[in-house]
């Protein structure tokens, strides 16, 4: 009897070193990781699918001992022993939600996604970006921020605030030497009025000319993206908007830029801003879903105009 007892200590201690050894060894680290559900079985299965090298001993670990969540998990180092590893996947600290900033949208809508996408106040939200803001609008660079689960209204808006001025800096310093809020808020006007107006990417070099050859000339831009400012993003611009509309965004009615940046921009459409197309384009039309026809004097515009018209009716 004794003997036996000693076999099953030994059988249990082999086991619990095997077992130490197992979650004691390393696991490389991809560093956003997205956990399907809270289930350690489903989770095991995904990260088998990105290549690491778990087991049904990991499941029981999650499930046991790191009771994670659904949704992503960023883990800012490339190699932990496996269970410090497993408690991390767990770690409310560790999970985000990523958020993307659509190109060209509006920051009153912007605030209307954040608030929906991470369950947050609306109302606080709008308060913390006023005081937050460093111009009226563009303050938030078109791209996916991934946002701590445990930040606040402000926190967030610092977050991506912060984070768009870092980049907005880096590409003021690369093409102008400093960054004077000021000079690169010109910059951001016209970028927001590129990315309302342009049908692609490749268009918007093309677009910054047709705005600064306008400019040159003392013309009105004309331009109806001007008119898609804050609550107005996704209306349709009519011949009774662009009479009613009295604000300094109206270029049909004003000379220059609006007084604020239109929208929040890509870093595409800011490059486009500062370094525009060389042509002597002063008028463009759409062509198609996402590309536009573009001359140089008012003769050649209206002449695409009806040709652009005939298209359509026979198509119809």
């Amino acid at each position: 009897m004794k003997k036996l007892l000693i076999y099953i200590a030994a059988f249990v201690f082999s086991i619990f070193i095997l077992l130490c050894l197992y979650f004691l060894a390393p696991v490389k680290i991809k560093h956003n990781i997205y956990l399907p559900s809270d289930n350690g079985v489903e989770i095991v299965k995904k990260l088998q699918e990105e290549n690491y090298k778990v087991t049904f001993l990991d499941a029981l670990f999650l499930d046991l001992i790191s009771k994670p969540k659904k949704g992503w998990v960023f883990i800012n180092v490339t190699k932990l022993p496996r269970y410090k590893f497993l408690i991390a996947l767990g770690r409310s600290t560790n999970r985000y939600t990523p958020v993307t900033i659509i190109p060209g949208e509006t920051t009153y809508y912007v605030l209307n996604f954040i608030s929906k996408k991470l369950d947050l106040n609306r109302t606080k939200l709008e308060i913390a970006y006023r005081d937050l803001a460093v111009y009226k609008e563009g303050n938030f660079l078109a791209d996916t921020y991934n946002i701590p689960s445990y930040y606040k209204e402000r926190e967030v808006l610092e977050f991506i605030i912060k984070k768009s001025f870092k980049k907005y800096k880096n590409i003021s310093l690369k093409y102008f030497n400093n960054f004077e809020p000021e000079k690169f808020k010109k910059i951001l006007i016209i970028a927001s009025i590129i990315e309302k107006e342009a049908g692609s990417r490749d268009e918007m070099p093309l677009i910054s000319s047709v705005i600064y050859n306008r400019l040159q000339k003392n013309m009105r831009l004309q331009m109806d993206g001007t008119l898609n400012y804050g609550i107005y993003s996704h209306s349709k611009i009519t011949p009774k908007r662009i009479k009613g509309d009295k604000s300094r965004y109206n270029t049909y009615k004003y000379k220059g830029l609006p007084l604020e940046p239109v929208c929040n921009v890509s870093k595409d459409a800011i490059l486009a801003a500062i370094k525009p197309a060389k042509t002597d384009y002063l008028y463009f039309m759409k062509s198609g879903p996402h590309s536009h026809n573009f001359s140089k004097d008012y003769k050649e515009h209206i002449k695409n105009i009806k040709e652009r018209k005939r298209e359509l009716r026979k198509e119809d």
